[in-house]
């Protein structure tokens, strides 16, 4: 039920209002349930015009100094508990987005190079970007883009070209990183060095060099399957993945093609002037004065690439925010050449994952690993959870879903753009402002209902109470759960509106809090108390609510911990 759009449209006939407005949730439950700011002189006049056209959902109507507060009816709060329990996981799905189409770019590890704490904190962004536009109705297309070629490729073929380690060695994702940073090294010192590479990278191009081209695929082979294994253990998914070896020529074509309209010959180079165009930005090169083209132009390529695979009209690249600048200028380029994604194309940056105490340890010695991280997280969950009742095999599969939990709620709890400050202590709390307090608590609703089924004979009234039309006990009065339960939708569609996980994050935390308190001054088994049978519904509705909203943030609920 989409209770704020039917206030509103009941607001607004009502009280014949015209201009758009918003309805908030007051910061005490006592106040109400939503707040409207009335323009008028006298709000209780408008109180009394709406009391006199009031709907069932709504019970009772005040004015407080020129707020209108809305408390909402013990009917609407059982039908909502009814209405989550019948959509199950699907309780926060809305029709937001319905019949659109968004393509979604991600992660973007390059081959030849580790898959670092910056892709981390990319993929866990996009992940659950794209997951709660899907819950809004979205068709979403998740995409990869890789520089599978360029210097920093030559510099490790170079390295791995005089690279006398055994075969063994010759399949290590990490022997690739470590020869990536030695051809860096000798790029930088070495004239000689830097003339090799240089030749390197042109037949890399041209795969003139059998050599060279053998262990380019290799390296490129190798990484690619590492990517997919660590896809695979983030949770994450990708309909289709792009490469910049297939972009570079078709955006030299497309830019070459609209000169003079959108480019200009400036110098032997071609440029964009940003100044020239809407939203003005600055000037970039897309073809430099050797004729080859800049990322710039790859971009133009790639964008062309997913138009002829995908029919999209709205797409989300998501990146660190040291690329801003970039993609101010290519995204008015890209609308410029292909119309109908103008006003289409969003860049979502965000900033760096730091470590709130010293240094950790990194195969490559200065690289953070997602890997590495990951295992001294799963290291740490581990001794927390080390006296309890557990096989080593529920031990070793907890420790890594409470891990990727950690992770990933240190990384969307605040808003997407600044950075990202990850404390392990913290994070692996199992009490408050942690993604395994949330785990935990869901698990904790779960245990409750694992033992209402021990005596489901007793309580089959409870099924019953899923049908919304089923009232609440009239002796029971309406708990704060319920107050937090309605409004799990609403806060999906505002996290799809704008691209912003951690209203979720906030919205959880907030319910697993007032869940937590309801658990421990209510006796919610209870064959004598007749709301027994309500209070398994609210608890199998929290359960329902909490593991579909971590499922928005890509996080995983345990069977125990």
């Amino acid at each position: 039920m989409d209770i704020y759009e039917t206030l509103k449209s009941w607001i607004k006939e009502t009280l014949k209002i015209k201009n758009d407005f918003v309805l908030a949730h007051p910061k005490d439950l006592k106040n109400g349930d939503y707040s409207f700011f009335c323009v008028t002189e006298n709000p209780k006049d408008q109180v009394e015009k709406l009391e006199k056209n009031k709907i069932k959902e709504v019970e009772r109507i005040e004015a407080v100094g020129k707020f209108i507060n809305f408390y909402l009816s013990k009917d609407f709060f059982s039908s909502v508990i009814g209405e989550i329990n019948e959509k199950k996981e699907k309780c926060g799905e809305n029709n937001l987005l319905t019949g659109g189409k968004i393509l979604i770019e991600h992660t973007q590890p390059n081959p030849f190079k580790e898959f670092h704490i910056g892709h981390l904190m990319n993929n866990a962004i996009g992940e659950s970007v794209s997951r709660i536009l899907q819950a809004c109705g979205a068709e979403v297309i998740s995409v990869g883009y890789h520089g599978d070629i360029g210097l920093h490729v030559a510099k490790a073929v170079w390295a791995l070209k005089y690279d006398s380690k055994n075969e063994k060695d010759k399949k290590s994702v990490f022997n690739y990183a470590k020869a990536y940073a030695r051809g860096a090294k000798a790029y930088e010192e070495d004239e000689n060095a830097k003339r090799e590479i240089i030749e390197i990278n042109k037949k890399i191009y041209d795969k003139s060099d059998v050599l060279v081209n053998e262990i380019y695929e290799r390296g490129r082979r190798i990484s690619f399957e590492y990517f997919d294994h660590l896809y695979k253990e983030l949770g994450s998914k990708f309909d289709h993945h792009f490469y910049e070896s297939e972009t570079g020529e078709i955006g030299k074509k497309i830019v070459l093609e609209n000169i003079p309209k959108i480019f200009t010959k400036s110098e032997g180079a071609v440029i964009f002037k940003g100044e020239e165009f809407e939203p003005k930005t600055h000037t970039r090169v897309f073809i430099n004065s050797d004729g080859i083209p800049t990322y710039e132009a790859k971009e133009v390529g790639l964008t062309q690439l997913k138009r002829e695979k995908y029919d999209y009209r709205q797409s989300i690249t998501v990146t660190a925010n040291e690329q801003d600048s970039f993609f101010d200028v290519v995204e008015v380029a890209i609308g410029e050449i292909f119309p109908e994604l103008k006003g289409g194309l969003t860049h979502l940056s965000h900033g760096m994952l730091k470590l709130s105490e010293g240094k950790m340890s990194s195969r490559t010695g200065d690289v953070i690993t997602a890997e590495s991280l990951l295992a001294q997280v799963k290291e740490k969950v581990l001794e927390k959870i080390e006296d309890r009742k557990f096989s080593e095999e529920q031990k070793k599969k907890i420790s890594k879903i409470v891990a990727l939990g950690a992770i990933k709620y240190s990384i969307l709890k605040q808003a997407i753009g600044g950075d990202i400050i990850f404390d392990f202590n913290k994070s692996i709390s199992f009490e408050g402002d942690s993604g395994p307090y949330l785990q935990y608590t869901a698990v904790r609703a779960n245990s409750v209902l694992e033992k209402s089924k021990l005596q489901v004979s007793r309580f089959q009234s409870v099924f019953k109470f899923l049908n919304p039309k089923i009232k609440r006990p009239e002796n029971f009065e309406i708990t704060e759960l319920e107050k937090y339960l309605y409004r799990f939708p609403e806060i999906v569609e505002r996290a799809g509106k704008e691209y912003a996980p951690h209203y979720i994050v906030t919205y959880l935390t907030e319910l697993a809090s007032v869940f937590n308190g309801f658990y421990a001054h209510e006796q919610i088994i209870d064959s004598k108390n007749p709301a027994s049978p309500y209070k398994i519904a609210l608890t199998t509705a929290v359960s329902y609510v909490l593991t579909s909203g971590l499922n928005l943030l890509g996080i995983e609920v345990p069977e125990r911990m």
